[in-house]
C-alpha cells in the first residue's frame, strides 16, 4: 500500500531540484527546511517503551512552523480551547474583508504592508459603523484571521472577522445587534474601499511601495479601483457557542494546503483537491510540482507578522476585564472555575502493541546530528 501524499514528501523529493531553477530567499528556506524536519529523527524525540510487553516506539518532535500542516491542527485545538473562554451569550456575525485581485502584485512587492493596511482598514470599517449612534452607538469587539490563499493556491487575499453581535456604550450598557448580517454590506463596502484607497496613496506618498516603480501605476490602478465594487461578505449570524468555537477552529491555523487534500504525483504532475466555489463542488486540479512549490511559497507570511488579531473590547490588554463588565450586564453567570488538568507525571498512552499496558518515556533521542543520551534519572 502506498504511503499517503504529504507536503512533507513533496519537499524531500522536489524542493532541492526546485531551489536549482527558483531564487528562495532565506526565510523561505528556512521555512521548508522546518516542514521537512517535522517528526522526523532530524529533530531529536522521545523512546518510550510499554511497562507490560516492553515493545517501543519513538515519538519525534515537530517544527511547530505555523506554516506546516502536521502542526497546525494541534495548534488550532489549543488556540480555540482559549478563545472559548472569552465566547459571550450573543449572536456572532462572520464577515469576510477581500482584497481586490489587482492588487495581488502590490502584495508580492510589499506584503507586510498590504497585510496590515488591510487588518487596519477591515477594523476601522467595523468600528466606525459600530460606534454610529443610530447603529450601535459604542465599542465592538472582533477576532480578525488573514488568509492569502484561494482553494487552487492561487493569491487571494482576504479577512475572516469574528464579531460578537453587540457593542459596549460609554454609559456601561450593551446595544445587541439586530440585523442578520450586522452592518448593511454594500455600505461597509464602499467604505472600505474609500479607506483602503486612501491609506494606499497615503503610503505611497511616505514611500512605503518603493518596489512599485512604473510611473503613474500607482495612481491609475487606485483610481480604477475606486470606480469597482469590492467584495465583503457576510455570512448568516451564529447563535451557538459551539458554533463559535467550530468557526475560530476552522480559520485561526488553517493554511494554503492541508496534507488530506493532496491526492499523488503522476510523473511531473501533483494532483490535489479543491473546492470550486462556481458551483460548489469539490474537483480535481493537477500542477507541476514546480508550480506547487511556488504556490505554496506564496502564502508564507513574513517573519514576525501576526495573522491573527483582536480588536476592540477582544483586545489582548482590555479583554479580560471588558468581557467581565459585559457578562455582568447580561447576567451570564459566573461559570464554576475548570478544574485543573492533573499534570501526569508520566505518559497514559496505551501500548500499541499489547493494548494493556501503558508507554513510559525511556530515553531522549537527541537531533540525528547529535549522539542519543539517556533521560536523566
Amino acid at each position: 500500500m502506498n504511503k499517503p501524499l504529504t507536503l512533507q514528501g513533496v519537499l524531500h523529493q522536489h524542493f532541492v531540484d526546485y531551489t536549482r531553477t527558483h531564487p528562495v530567499d532565506s526565510h523561505r528556506l528556512k521555512v521548508c527546511r522546518h516542514l521537512q524536519s517535522c517528526h522526523t529523527p532530524v529533530l531529536g524525540g522521545m523512546q518510550y517503551q510499554c511497562n507490560h510487553c516492553h515493545h517501543q516506539v519513538l515519538q519525534y518532535h515537530s517544527c511547530r512552523d505555523r506554516h506546516c500542516p502536521q502542526c497546525q491542527g494541534r495548534a488550532s485545538r489549543r488556540w480555540s480551547e482559549q478563545q472559548q473562554k472569552a465566547t459571550l451569550p450573543v449572536t456572532y456575525y462572520h464577515l469576510v474583508f477581500t482584497l481586490p485581485h489587482a492588487l495581488n502584485g502590490w502584495v508580492q512587492l510589499h506584503p507586510e504592508v498590504m497585510y496590515t493596511l488591510l487588518f487596519q482598514t477591515a477594523w476601522h470599517t467595523l468600528k466606525t459603523f459600530a460606534a454610529d449612534p443610530k447603529r450601535l452607538g459604542g465599542q465592538l469587539g472582533m477576532t480578525a484571521v488573514l488568509h492569502t490563499w484561494g482553494q487552487n493556491l492561487s493569491q487571494h487575499v482576504h479577512l475572516h472577522c469574528l464579531v460578537p453581535g453587540g457593542a459596549l456604550t460609554e454609559d456601561e450598557t450593551w446595544h445587541a445587534a439586530r440585523s442578520t448580517y450586522l452592518f448593511p454590506v454594500r455600505a461597509l463596502s464602499r467604505h472600505f474601499r474609500g479607506k483602503m484607497v486612501s491609506r494606499l496613496r497615503a503610503c505611497a506618498k511616505a514611500g512605503k511601495l518603493g518596489r512599485i516603480t512604473r510611473a503613474d501605476e500607482i495612481d491609475n490602478l487606485l483610481d480604477q479601483l475606486m470606480e469597482k465594487d469590492w467584495v465583503i461578505y457576510s455570512k448568516p449570524s451564529l447563535d451557538r457557542t459551539q458554533a463559535v468555537i467550530n468557526y475560530l477552529a476552522r480559520y485561526s491555523h488553517k493554511i494554503a494546503i492541508s496534507d488530506h487534500r493532496l491526492i499523488g504525483i503522476k510523473g511531473d504532475q501533483v494532483h490535489f483537491q479543491y473546492k470550486d466555489y462556481r458551483d460548489n463542488q469539490p474537483k480535481v486540479m493537477a500542477l507541476h510540482r514546480d508550480e506547487l512549490i511556488r504556490r505554496f511559497l506564496m502564502h508564507v507570511l513574513p517573519k514576525g507578522f501576526m495573522r491573527i488579531r483582536h480588536y476592540g473590547f477582544l483586545a489582548n490588554r482590555c479583554r479580560q476585564a471588558a468581557l467581565v463588565r459585559i457578562r455582568k450586564i447580561l447576567e451570564q453567570p459566573v461559570e464554576a472555575e475548570e478544574k485543573a488538568e492533573t499534570e501526569a507525571t508520566e505518559s497514559t498512552w496505551l501500548c500499541p502493541n499489547c493494548q494493556q499496558g501503558y508507554l513510559l518515556p525511556k530515553r531522549i533521542l537527541n537531533p540525528s546530528w547529535s549522539r542519543t543520551i539517556s533521560a536523566p534519572g
